[in-house]
């Protein structure tokens, strides 16, 4: 009887919660399936981001920085990403307050401006802001889906406890479809809910605590703190110090001193970025990734702007040797939270299961509408 009353509670909870977040989550679950393959169908569809490859070295970032700057005026030159031989280098002009986000390619042997796009327009610009903030102003976008996220893993919870069968009998329709012939759409797509979402469930989970991760900045700490992470989620560049003497001759400039430094400590890096300093105190930073198409191993580093001494670096975003598991932990959440960490297959993976959890909502509503029929035409009767 206890048991009854458990899951009686359980399935209103299961479905009232469904009702009230299930176009949210279909929302997030079609705009990150859409969203997976930007960067393969990005490098198909616009030539600017190659080049011929040259026998020549590619053009410091001094030079490149002051073609840029001219390109894209009074804006903030966020970093300039040198990628392999055959790529454009991107010059990345980036700010909060006020928020805009630019990309000038440049031919990296020449100085070429190739292509300047406004990463806030656009298709997948567009895509993920509705799968980051729903089209809604960010604040209150964020809060909105981050809430629906949290109420995702309760319903995933829920619905284990709903899909649990009560005897080997039942057992055998909740792992897979068993229609005879004849059987009804309402029997076809109650299974369709109950056995899609068992073995979604843990992909699901994966895909919401991942999710969590950007949504709040609690579950962000906690989930740091509870994995053994002992450093500052906070990034806080170190300053430069004014005083100090350059370490370069004036042959030199600072900023490509850094990236000379950097090709020499990466040979086999995919990709290096130099971040100009931005204020008389910022550092010089840079980092370089030896893996294309993930963000987990990049290894960052900081330089006084003056010196050109390296300056350490309390929070995650620093020496990737110094890391332990949880800060690798969060370094993969993007990774993982689009499949890239698994390379061309994970994508595909997590598109067909951010397509299947889609699903859910549809077949769910289906269900309750069923239901809600049945007994309407049954109290008329």
């Amino acid at each position: 009887m206890k048991n009854n009353n458990f899951k009686k509670a359980t399935r209103k909870i299961h479905l009232w919660l469904g009702l009230s977040s299930g176009l949210i989550v279909f929302i997030i679950a079609i705009t990150g399936c859409l969203y997976a393959f930007q960067e393969e169908i990005q490098n198909i569809t616009e030539e600017y981001r190659f080049v011929e490859t040259q026998n020549k070295s590619f053009l410091p970032p001094s030079q490149l920085e002051t073609i840029a700057r001219k390109e894209v005026p009074n804006k903030v030159l966020h970093a300039i990403k040198y990628n392999e031989k055959n790529n454009s280098v991107e010059a990345i002009f980036f700010h909060y307050e006020p928020s805009y986000h630019y990309t000038t390619y440049l031919n990296p042997y020449t100085g070429k401006v190739l292509k300047t796009i406004n990463n806030e327009e656009g298709f997948f610009p567009f895509i993920l802001e509705g799968h980051f903030y729903l089209w809604l102003p960010h604040q209150i976008g964020q809060t909105v889906v981050a809430s629906a996220t949290i109420v995702f893993l309760i319903m995933l919870i829920s619905g284990l406890i709903l899909w649990y069968p009560k005897n080997k009998s039942a057992a055998k329709q909740r792992f897979w479809f068993k229609w005879k012939k004849g059987t009804k759409w309402k029997r076809k797509n109650y299974d369709l809910h109950n056995v899609t979402g068992f073995y979604i469930l843990i992909i699901g989970i994966i895909f919401a605590i991942t999710g969590l991760v950007w949504g709040f900045q609690w579950f962000a700490y906690s989930y740091y703190k509870v994995s053994g992470g002992e450093k500052s989620l906070l990034y806080e560049e170190p300053l430069s110090k004014k005083n100090q003497k350059t370490a370069t001759t004036s042959t030199v400039k600072p900023l490509d001193a850094v990236w000379l430094q950097m090709q020499k400590e990466y040979p086999l890096a995919k990709s290096i970025e130099i971040h100009p300093p931005e204020t008389n105190l910022s550092p010089i930073a840079a980092n370089a990734n030896s893996d294309k198409g993930t963000y987990w191993k990049i290894d960052y580093r900081y330089f006084d702007q003056y010196s050109l001494k390296e300056m350490p670096v309390s929070h995650i975003w620093g020496r990737k040797t110094a890391d332990k598991v949880a800060d690798n932990l969060m370094k993969m959440n993007y990774d993982i939270h689009t499949g890239a960490i698994l390379g061309l297959p994970g994508k595909i993976f997590a598109c067909l299961f951010s397509l299947l959890i889609a699903s859910l909502p549809i077949s769910g509503c289906y269900i309750w509408w069923g239901r809600n029929k049945k007994k309407t035409n049954t109290t008329k009767a």
